[in-house]
């Protein structure tokens, strides 16, 4: 074309979380039977929705008429003043309905909170870190996305020195990105280490950005506390959601909530920008946000969760259980969400290892991927051509430069989690042995 018409972040959109499909696809049409453990779809996995939570639903739908209308472009007054509501008496940051915006699923809200930042200031997020985040800071830098450690020898909490450091020697990092719950690693950020982070982005004049999606998904005995806890004046932005919780990804309904735009112009114009953007688009989806209220606020939501959430803890210790034992990985439990990040070691990883695939025609697909790609990947493709197993590499998949892989605690049938995690228990000591 006469013009360069392509974005300058367009080869930082990655998504290896949903691209491994594509090739697990080809592989099943070889006749292997694919267990898919890539992509955190409860749903897709098998859970159920309870019940009461779709007559909510239904009745929502039969009874209220303007469930099918437009919404108030931030969101229905009723549900936005409900979380508020609920925030407020958790302690911390205080907001009003005002300070609540909703989008189409927290996709669209990452993608809005990045696409409307200064094009040369820069959010540092969390190595490893989730793709959706990685990739869209990363399309709106044009760069890859600096990341600050988190710790494999210490629960994966975040390194609050190497932050430190990063955020000196790069004085165009404007924000800060924690998710906590963490995915892809199931870590739950402590509040003293929280305190810290608001701490360093006091000092150095940042805002924070705290994916929280999987707030009321811990467990083990973890206490999970909100960034709102403790970020005092800092000016900040927590993202939350329903996809993973009621479960209903299918709703695409999230939504941001800022915190301090009084305190600081610069930020209350970029939340404005971001306000701004939204009206363009009219609304967010109205029936999820109708029935949030009636959801969250019924008396069987939270013992609902504490049932799911004691599942993730049993397949958690499972998994640790399990994969702890391999030589050559390094294992930590999950405590919230429903991931692990399971961990290669140094040095054990090289090229040439080897899994035979199922038939010829599984290892003729993945023989092109596999050439020049990272340690971790050849191994994810191996183990896909060879057992059928799903999953997505550390490094290509969730922007790190550690070699490792991600499950999910989705599996609800005990003893196809347990099957699935001694598969792939011995095809890793297979690998690193060939």
């Amino acid at each position: 074309m006469r013009n360069n018409i392509v974005h300058p972040g367009a080869d930082e959109l990655i998504y290896e979380i949903r691209k491994i499909v594509e090739v697990g696809e080809k592989i099943a049409k070889t006749g292997v039977e694919i267990t898919w453990d890539n992509i955190g779809d409860p749903v897709a996995k098998g859970e159920l929705v309870p019940q009461w939570i779709k007559e909510i639903v239904a009745s929502t739908v039969l009874n209220d008429n303007s469930s099918f209308g437009y919404s108030p472009t931030k969101g229905l007054l009723a549900t936005r003043e409900y979380i508020a509501y609920e925030r407020n008496i958790e302690g911390g940051a205080q907001i009003t309905a005002n300070d609540i915006l909703f989008f189409n699923g927290l996709g669209d809200a990452i993608s809005t909170v990045y696409n409307y930042l200064n094009e040369n200031a820069r959010v540092i997020g969390p190595n490893p870190g989730y793709s959706t985040h990685s990739s869209a800071e990363a399309a709106h830098g044009g760069s890859p996305q600096m990341s600050y450690r988190l710790d494999p020898e210490n629960n994966w909490y975040p390194d609050v020195d190497d932050l430190k450091s990063k955020i000196e020697r790069h004085p165009e990092i404007s924000g800060i990105l924690m998710v906590n719950p963490d995915n892809p690693t199931g870590m739950v950020c402590p509040q003293d280490v929280i305190r810290q982070i608001v701490e360093i982005a006091k000092q150095k004049d940042l805002f924070i950005i705290s994916d929280e999606i999987y707030s009321n998904l811990c467990y083990g005995g973890v206490v999970h506390k909100k960034l709102a806890s403790v970020i005092g004046d800092v000016p900040g932005i927590s993202l939350r959601g329903i996809s993973k919780e009621f479960p209903w990804p299918g709703a695409r309904c999230g939504w941001a909530e800022f915190y301090n735009c009084d305190k600081d112009a610069s930020f209350a114009r970029y939340a404005k920008t971001i306000i701004d953007a939204k009206m363009l688009e009219v609304c967010s989806t109205t029936l999820p946000q109708k029935v949030l209220p009636l959801v969250m606020g019924d008396a069987r939501y939270y013992p609902y969760l504490e049932e799911r959430t004691a599942v993730y803890w049993e397949k958690s210790q499972i998994a640790h259980s399990i994969l702890s034992a391999v030589p050559g990985l390094t294992v930590n439990k999950a405590y919230g969400a429903f991931y692990m990040a399971v961990l290669f070691k140094d040095g054990v990883l090289r090229k040439g290892q080897f899994l035979k695939p199922a038939n010829k025609a599984a290892g003729d697909i993945i023989t092109p991927l596999i050439e020049g790609a990272g340690f971790d990947k050849c191994f994810v493709y191996h183990l896909l051509a060879s057992r059928g197993i799903c999953v997505v590499p550390l490094s290509s998949g969730f922007n790190s430069d550690l070699n490792g892989f991600r499950i999910t605690l989705l599996e609800p049938d005990i003893d196809r989690f347990r099957n699935m995690l001694r598969i792939i228990a011995e095809a890793v000591t297979e690998y690193i042995g060939s």
